[in-house]
């Protein structure tokens, strides 16, 4: 869950004229009225319309006459084709063009025909979503790797709260490199330059309060310095490389149930990994500050972003809060962003097709509802068995998932202050709850989880349930 979500519609309609084939044009067809002039002078001048010959025209133009509301558009049509006026007396019998078009026009029957299905602009990349998911919990192997060489009962409370710092800074920072993004790459990647550091610093010095100094400092700081990079890495959309980077941790992780590798290779393999990232890190900044700087660039304001940070804090309180429980709760819920991600996706696209399907506000309210619904209950219904397999509580699992989710939904459509303060009093009052031991104690999480979702949920379908939302 170290990057935040990025909700851009892709693909951009390619240049037709780049299509057009090189070399001379393919002859043109002949068209029914080229005929020579012993044909024409079948006729003489003065007879009525030829019946015959219009009605074979008329089949012949069928196609392109039906759609057509009024004779004066046959008569284009007749025009672009080159019709000329002495095929239009001779062989078929009438004065002039418009009085053929207005015989075509009453004989072919009007047709309208479906217009083509528009493109979906929010169609999903599922194999970037789903790698996204798999990045988001392959830092995990760190952890195991480098286990028997901290203490978890002293150390574990210095990691947590650069984690914090890190997963709140991660998410304000993410949120405006995507704002500058639209105004160019090199306006992202210089926000990202500026930020990331910083945000690293910050998470450091904020564990080493409570590290009290010694080595658990670095160890923080090496935790820092990995989430600046990856959440770079991700909203640059440099999935691959982070991959790449993170090669060492699954190369360790492999080998760990065949022996023991000693505690200088699980060190090094942790710190490889840390280098391979940071390098991959600088290689992508470098590439997005080379593109040419946008003119006329604006800064957003910073208050902007600061509900999203809220929420990256509050939503790292309530997935640790489950970690002391259910460890195994927290990788069931970060493998699971990929999909997150991906119907996120899903829910916009389908949101569209229900706006361009109904006619009325309430009838797009009633389809939102029903989009919402198969969404989230597609996200929740994975994750019953996953629980069940890892011994994790489902009556935990599901409103946390539920409550993350659609937060995540609301922030997409730039709702992000209901989120944030749903989510920051959801894990207030659980956090207060456990660390104080205070009735209904193991019971609290749920209940905040459960009410934050269904209050999440209402501002869904009220602020999404509009037609104007998806416009």
């Amino acid at each position: 869950m170290s990057g935040p979500l990025s909700l851009e519609p892709g693909g951009a309609a390619p240049d037709t004229w780049a299509l057009r084939p090189a070399g001379p044009r393919p002859a043109r067809r002949r068209p029914r009225w080229a005929v020579d002039d012993t044909a024409l002078a079948v006729r003489s001048p003065g007879h009525g319309p030829d019946e015959d010959a219009v009605s074979a025209l008329a089949a012949d133009l069928a196609d392109r006459v039906g759609p057509a509301v009024h004779p004066y558009e046959v008569a284009a049509l007749l025009e672009a084709e080159g019709l000329p006026a002495s095929v239009i007396k001779e062989r078929y019998g009438h004065p002039n063009l418009f009085s053929l078009a207005s015989a075509l026009y009453e004989r072919v029957p009007r047709t309208f025909p479906e217009p083509a299905p528009a493109a979906d602009p929010w169609r999903p990349d599922t194999v970037r979503c789903l790698l996204r998911g798999a990045l988001f919990a392959l830092p995990g192997l760190a952890y195991l790797l480098t286990a028997p060489l901290w203490d978890a009962g002293r150390h574990t409370a210095v990691l947590v709260v650069a984690g914090l710092v890190s997963w709140a800074w991660g998410q304000a920072l993410g949120h405006r490199a995507h704002l500058r993004r639209a105004m160019g790459l090199r306006e992202a990647g210089l926000t990202l330059l500026v930020g990331a550091p910083v945000g690293a610093v910050v998470a450091t010095g904020a564990a080493a309060l409570p590290a009290g100094g010694g080595a658990v400092t670095l160890v923080a700081a090496a935790q820092s310095a990995y989430l600046a990079a990856a959440g770079v890495l991700l909203v640059l959309g440099r999935e691959r490389l982070l991959l790449a980077a993170l090669t060492p941790l699954v190369a360790g992780a492999v080998v760990l149930p065949w022996g023991e590798p000693g505690p200088w290779p699980r060190a090094g393999l942790v710190l490889l990994a840390l280098l391979a990232a940071l390098a991959v890190t600088v290689h992508a900044l470098r590439a997005a500050l080379a593109v040419p700087a946008v003119a006329g660039a604006t800064r957003p304001p910073l208050p902007q972003s600061l509900p999203y940070g809220l929420f990256g804090l509050a939503a790292g309180v309530l997935v640790l809060l489950e970690g002391r429980r259910e460890p195994y709760a927290v990788i069931v819920l970060t493998v699971s962003m990929g999909p997150a991600e991906w119907l996120l996706y899903r829910y916009r696209g389908l949101s569209v097709a229900a706006l361009r399907a109904t006619a009325t506000p309430a009838g797009f309210l009633l389809r939102s509802a029903g989009v919402l619904g198969l969404c989230l209950t597609a996200y929740l219904l994975p994750l019953l068995p996953a629980a069940l397999l890892t011994g994790a509580e489902p009556a935990v699992l599901l409103p946390l998932a539920a409550a993350l989710w659609t937060a995540l939904l609301l922030q997409a459509f730039g709702a992000a202050w209901p989120s944030a303060a749903i989510c920051l009093t959801a894990a207030a009052a659980a956090g207060t709850v456990t660390l104080l031991h205070l009735p209904p104690g193991r019971a609290a999480l749920p209940l905040c989880c459960g009410a934050a979702a269904l209050a999440l949920t209402a501002c869904a379908l009220r602020l999404l349930g509009r037609p104007a939302a998806h416009t």
